[in-house]
């Protein structure tokens, strides 16, 4: 058991170094950062699709997409005329600061407003990896069920941001939106939940305000 702690935080810290350098790029050229993550299906891709077009010409936009197999997420990013990289994982349970350093290496992503990171499908795995970002976002969506909070309470707890998916199905699932709300405070007081819908276009507006005001203020912050 020692072995195994002593290599996972060697793993870590040289993560961390690169995470570090990341930063310094990211704050160097404006960029706000940030980390999706979620399990799979609540809707990470389908959210970037919604958002994209609704920030219109306050932000520029490029995506890193971490996937097991397939571009197909990319793909749907694409056609929104945004820069998306794939990450393919092979199998790995989530993205490395290494692999994004790649990513930027492999394709011109720089200069942009906003770099969204969609993590690989995973609430466990991704929780613990910097990845240079500003801030990390924990998606729900109702078709989960209302107690994901409690039961994967670090990401919850770490993400400054939980968006809760898919509200458009509220009156057809199981869903205690209040209870949700009551287990994010009480892991996160200072942390922020909307609730939205990819597809009727419900929070949508106030997610993109969000961003908008994020990167200003680190904007700001550089002076």
């Amino acid at each position: 058991m020692k072995t195994v702690v002593e290599v996972r935080r060697k793993a870590l810290a040289a993560n961390d170094q690169v995470a570090a350098e990341l930063r310094r790029r990211f704050t160097d050229s404006g960029t706000l950062v940030v980390n999706l993550i979620s399990s799979p299906g609540s809707g990470k891709t389908a959210l970037l699709e919604a958002t994209i077009p609704a920030l219109g010409d306050r932000c520029s936009c490029a995506v890193i997409v971490g996937d097991l197999a397939t571009e197909r997420d990319a793909d749907r990013i694409r056609t929104l005329g945004v820069r998306a990289h794939q990450v393919l994982t092979g199998g790995a349970c989530h993205l490395d600061a290494r692999q994004v350093a790649q990513a930027l290496a492999a394709m011109s992503l720089l200069p942009a407003d906003l770099l969204f990171i969609e993590n690989v499908g995973n609430l466990i795995c991704p929780t613990t990896y910097d990845l240079g970002e500003d801030f990390k976002v924990a998606l729900l969506s109702v078709t989960e069920g209302d107690d994901k909070p409690f039961k994967y309470p670090a990401i919850f707890a770490r993400a400054e941001v939980t968006v809760v998916t898919k509200s458009d199905l509220l009156p057809h699932v199981r869903f205690d939106l209040g209870a949700v709300r009551q287990q994010v405070a009480s892991l996160n007081p200072i942390g922020r939940l909307l609730v939205t819908s990819a597809t009727s276009g419900d929070g949508i507006s106030s997610w993109c305000d969000l961003l908008a005001a994020r990167r200003a203020a680190k904007l700001a912050g550089r002076r």
